[in-house]
């Protein structure tokens, strides 16, 4: 599957490449303390950390249709990753997203503009019809993120993710392609996205801080 390269503003997301590794490699050591919280993690072994590994694994899923690894750039500066990935066809038509970025990117709109570029494509250029992003009831600075963009807060999942050595809650959002025929980067940017969109329930934020039940 091709992967293409998308732009808005000062910020590109493009197809990874091997040649990447070393400077990825570079950020994801520089950044360990912003990142390492956040990490998805193997339940069954220690983290591997083989960077070039992990960008022929993303590379070999999207030729089988599967993914679609970008790199986030900042005026040419390499910024972070974003991963479409689990691309499910036919009568699903559905996909997720994960992403980071170097801490000393945050706040600069990199990340709602990646993922709004990306969401667009997969919907009007490739027609999925829905994307999902899950993120820790911790992670502030991704609920932000799907707070601006509008994604439709969908509940609670407990113990759903491996996340830095251990099986993390998660907070869903998702966004359907006939939600906004304008697409989600268009109604960001319009300041048209709705009041409340994408707000965590203050019922599920309290029920986050408890144990999930045992059996």
């Amino acid at each position: 599957m091709t992967i293409p390269t998308l732009s808005e503003g000062s910020v590109t997301i493009r197809a990874i490449r091997l040649r990447d590794a070393r400077r990825l490699e570079r950020e994801l050591l520089d950044n360990r303390r912003w990142l390492r919280q956040w990490e998805a993690t193997n339940p069954h072994g220690a983290m591997n950390f083989d960077v070039r590994s992990s960008i022929r694994s993303l590379l070999a899923n999207a030729r089988a249709g599967l993914g679609l690894p970008f790199v986030v750039e900042h005026d040419g500066e390499l910024a972070g990753q974003l991963n479409v990935s689990s691309i499910a066809w036919g009568s699903v038509s559905s996909a997720t997203i994960g992403y980071w970025v170097a801490e000393r990117f945050a706040g600069r709109s990199l990340t709602p503009t990646a993922v709004a570029l990306a969401t667009d494509y997969c919907f009007f250029q490739l027609g999925l019809h829905r994307m999902e992003i899950c993120i820790r009831p911790e992670n502030e600075p991704s609920l932000r993120v799907v707070e601006k963009l509008g994604f439709r807060y969908e509940g609670l999942r407990r113990r759903y993710i491996h996340i830095n050595g251990d099986w993390r809650d998660h907070f869903c959002f998702a966004l359907t392609s006939d939600e906004l025929p304008v697409g989600v980067l268009r109604r960001w940017l319009d300041r048209k996205v709705p009041d409340g969109a994408g707000v965590v329930p203050a019922s599920d934020r309290a029920a986050a801080q408890s144990p999930a039940p045992g059996p």
